[in-house]
């Protein structure tokens, strides 16, 4: 695994990152704004590794997906809290505070987009 730069999925990521602060403070509704970016989210992760190393996709994105479950079950266990960080406000919009199964259900869903995306750029490669 060699570090790698790849401007498309950097570009990817600069527009996803931007994507995810519009969501942030300008989304108030219940659903795009929780459900919306907790799936874009993973996305993002995704490109920013796959920006950075050239590694096979379906790997990478178990791995992201298994790291934002991570994230997600630290929060069950009141990380934050426990790590006597709750009074950051970058902390707990970093690692979340709430626990929830929808969540779990999201980062599923965009790592699932990301792999349907991939199958089909590299079966478009092979023509």
């Amino acid at each position: 695994m060699a570090l790698t730069f790849n401007k498309i999925y950097f570009l990817l990521a600069v527009l996803l990152f931007i994507t995810e602060i519009l969501v942030a403070f300008y989304m108030h509704d219940a659903i795009i704004r929780t459900f919306g970016g907790d799936f874009l989210v993973v996305i993002l992760l995704y490109c920013v590794v796959k920006s950075m190393m050239n590694t096979p996709f379906l790997p990478t994105a178990c791995s992201v997906l298994l790291f934002a479950y991570a994230v997600e079950i630290l929060q069950y266990f009141h990380l934050v809290k426990m790590l006597g960080l709750q009074n950051s406000k970058l902390v707990r919009i970093l690692l979340g505070t709430t626990f929830s199964f929808m969540d779990l259900l999201a980062y599923t869903l965009g790592i699932a987009l990301v792999v349907v995306i991939e199958n089909l750029r590299l079966s478009l490669k092979k023509f």
